[in-house]
């Protein structure tokens, strides 16, 4: 039995997300300046796995490379903002 194509690109965005969260955790050895608790690496988590799980459904659904492009920007504009309003409160 083949697995579900979608368990190989999820795997791929997990890994994606742990290599990515992994500089803060190691940068965090370094320098007292970053300090981020449980909840910030669950956000940032949730934030980013859910991204790459959303654009990567995108792509699969969607057929025209122009329309694959709007959909990555607008994921990542969308990451952006979010990530933003977590790190300083860009909006209040």
């Amino acid at each position: 039995m083949t697995p579900h194509p979608w368990r190989k690109d999820l795997a791929r965005v997990a890994v994606g997300t742990i290599a990515v969260l992994l500089v803060p955790a190691v940068a965090m050895q370094f320098s007292h300046e970053i300090d981020w608790g449980a909840m910030d690496f669950l956000a940032a988590a949730l934030l980013l796995f859910g991204a790459g799980a959303l654009a990567t459904y995108a792509m699969r659904r969607l057929s025209t490379r122009g329309r694959r492009l709007w959909a990555a920007a607008a994921v990542g504009a969308t990451v952006l903002v979010v990530w933003a309003e977590l790190a300083v409160g860009l909006f209040h």
